[in-house]
Parts: C-alpha cells; sequence; structure tokens
C-alpha cells in the first residue's frame, strides 16, 4: 500500500467509518535516512482519532534501532518491521520480503527492536509473509518471531513470489495462531464482510489486516463490524460510489492542481476500485470495459465522464472483485 495510505486517504476512510489501527507507508530505513516528513504527517496529524502503527523496511541494525528510537518520540501505538513487501525493487535490497530469504539475518533485527522498543505504550510488531519462493522455512521464521517476542504479528498468506496473483493459504496463517504466544493478524483477500467472517473462523486470528479491499470499497469496515454484530449489511449504491471517487479525486489532489498528473495518479486507485465495477477478469479490461476506458482518459473531464458511465445508478453494488465463495474449509473453524 506504499504511495497509497498517505494522510489525504487517511482521512478519506475515516469519514467512511474507518479502521480500527492504521498502519502507516513504511519508512525506508537505511545509514543516512530521516524519517520522511509525509509518512511522519501521518503520525502528528492523523485526523481519525484511532492509533497509528508506524511501519520500517530495511535490514541495517543500527539504523532500524535509530529510528525505532526516534518514532519513540511520537504519538504511536507501536513500530513495525515490514518482512512482507513484495515488490522487486525493495526484496532485491534483501528489504521487506526479501529478509525471507535470510532467517538469521531476521533474527538478529528482531532481537535489536525488541530491546529498542522499551517506551510503555508503543508495541512492537511484526508483518510478514509465509516465505520468499517456497514455505519450507515458515515453521522456522515462527520459531524466531516466538524467541523475540514481538507484541502482535500479522501474516499475508502468500509467498513473497506469489504476489497477489495466487489464492490465499489461510492454513498457514492458522499455524501461527496455534504456534506464537502473542496475537496474529490474518492479511490477505480480506475483500467483504463475509469473507472477513470465514477468514476468522478458519484461522483463528485475532483481528484483520485489509488493504486494497479498502480502496476498493471504503464501506468495508462498517459492513464487517455490522455483520459479525448480526446486523445487515449495507451496500452502496452506484450513484454512492460515485461520490466516493469524486471524494477521493479531490482529497488526493495537491495544494497546486495539474490535471494530467492527477488523472494518472487516480488511475492508481482505480485499478483497485475498478476491479470490482462490473466484468471482472480479461473483460474488466476489454474495449468497452471500465478499466480499459479509465486507463486512457487523459483529462479530469474524460475521466469523470467515464466513471458516471459506469456508475450514476442507484443499483447497490457489492464491489466484490469476483464471485465471495465460502473458503475451502471455513465451516470446520479454527484448529
Amino acid at each position: 500500500m506504499q504511495a497509497v495510505t498517505d494522510l489525504p486517504f487517511w482521512r478519506l476512510m475515516a469519514a467512511y467509518g474507518g479502521p480500527d489501527v492504521y498502519w502507516t507507508e513504511y519508512f525506508r530505513v537505511h545509514a543516512t535516512s530521516t524519517l520522511e516528513r509525509d509518512i511522519l504527517d501521518c503520525i502528528v496529524r492523523t485526523p481519525t482519532g484511532r492509533p497509528a502503527v508506524a511501519q520500517l523496511i530495511g535490514n541495517d541494525i543500527p539504523s532500524l534501532i535509530r529510528t525505532a528510537r526516534e518514532l519513540q518520540h511520537h504519538p504511536i501505538a507501536a513500530v513495525e518491521l515490514n518482512l512482507g513487501c513484495p515488490a522487486p525493487v525493495v526484496y532485491r535490497k534483501c528489504a521487506g520480503g526479501g529478509l525471507l530469504r535470510e532467517p538469521k539475518r531476521i533474527d538478529g533485527i528482531l532481537a535489536a527492536l525488541r530491546e529498542a522498543i522499551c517506551t510503555p505504550g508503543v508495541a512492537f510488531t511484526v508483518k510478514t509473509r509465509i516465505g520468499f519462493d517456497d514455505t519450507d522455512r515458515f515453521d522456522e521464521l515462527l520459531e524466531i518471531f516466538a524467541r523475540n517476542g514481538p507484541d502482535l504479528v500479522t501474516v499475508h498468506g502468500r509467498t513473497v513470489a506469489e504476489m497477489y496473483r495466487t489464492e490465499v493459504h489461510y492454513d498457514f496463517i492458522g499455524r501461527a495462531v496455534r504456534q506464537l504466544p502473542c496475537p496474529v493478524l490474518a492479511n490477505g483477500n480480506i475483500h467483504s464482510a463475509s469473507r472477513a467472517e470465514e477468514v476468522l473462523k478458519l484461522t483463528g486470528a485475532r483481528g484483520l489486516m485489509i488493504g486494497r479491499g479498502c480502496v476498493r470499497n471504503p464501506w468495508i469496515f462498517t459492513q464487517i463490524r455490522d455483520h459479525l454484530a448480526g446486523r445487515a449489511i449495507r451496500l452502496p449504491s452506484g450513484r454512492e460510489v460515485l461520490i466516493y471517487v469524486e471524494a477521493l479525486y479531490a482529497a488526493t489532489e495537491p495544494a497546486v492542481p495539474q490535471e494530467r498528473l492527477q488523472v494518472e495518479k487516480m488511475k492508481k486507485y482505480m485499478n483497485f476500485v475498478g476491479a470490482g465495477i462490473g466484468p471482472t477478469g480479461p473483460a474488466a479490461t476489454a474495449p468497452g470495459g471500465f478499466l480499459h476506458r479509465i486507463r486512457r482518459a487523459e483529462t479530469r473531464t474524460e475521466f469523470f465522464a467515464i466513471c458516471t458511465d459506469f456508475l450514476d445508478h442507484d443499483e447497490p453494488m457489492s464491489l466484490l472483485p469476483a464471485p465471495d465463495a465460502a473458503l475451502p474449509g471455513a465451516a470446520a473453524g479454527p484448529g
């Protein structure tokens, strides 16, 4: 969610109900790094009223310690080490998901951060995938996590090599729940209230981390809360989705507008939103499909004319990227 979950996006999510906890984009940590001002703004100027977790990415222990200590002077709920980012530009530097190839190195980093994060009320958390290109070392990773005592671990149930292309291996998240002494959050393809309930039952996770699903559907947090409380969920109309897109455009527009650049920026968000509009799969990018057309828009007028063609209606929209089928084994619950 780098370059997506910035302060304007946080503000917009909060207006739609928002999550219980917000994660920053990751601070890039190296020998000469400083705290990036725009990411720090999310912490010091947060409009959400909810806790914020500061996320770090890097592999240099002295620099990670320095940054963790600096962040503890700010109003954060936790400092998190990212071991999950699958972007090649990150993992090729042996950071993010790239560190999963070196468990011993992770052990040293976690031990150092555990000692450095000592401010009362500030937790130490970890976000991980289940391996780099296979899952052979997953149990070893869990042993390393358990030994170094993080207060929370979030598991994205894919390997780095799988990116976002495959089904999520929720059984590995369940294994982490059973083997770790700390709470575990489940992450990956949580795109509806019913899927949220199924994943919680299947994995036994303490909670859920939602990324791409909330870009597509900012109502998802309220929908999940209502569903888990036994209340009927409300689906937005096409026109309400159009209003959300308009609000997203306004929220992310810079102080000095540059129309062409802003339209290009919106296409990044529309890659998420568009998966819930009309046909999915190849049909979505076929001539005449929403994503096919939106990717060719060059002006604000063209952009919103396309959005209006698809969204100016009062029919309820689930915003699901695919049929929200039950997960294999979901009825069995955790175990």
